[in-house]
């Protein structure tokens, strides 16, 4: 996915950033719980294609060790 298309891309629900998950082909909006399908490279952002992700993906990645 283009770097500068995806800086211009937003959730058409809440209007918050999206991260692109490149082994699943979607574009992630944690705040709302969606993931837009990237089909043929194109960002489908229509909320009735989106699926619903799980609460574990819901959290950011990890970055550091617990303790």
């Amino acid at each position: 996915m283009d770097k500068q298309l995806l800086a211009m891309l937003v959730c058409p629900l809440c209007k918050g950033k999206l991260a692109f998950d490149r082994e699943a082909g979607e574009l992630v909006c944690r705040y709302d719980g969606l993931a837009y399908p990237v089909r043929d490279g194109i960002p489908v952002m229509l909320p009735d294609e989106a699926r619903a992700i799980d609460v574990d993906e819901k959290l950011p990645p990890s970055t550091g060790a617990e303790g």
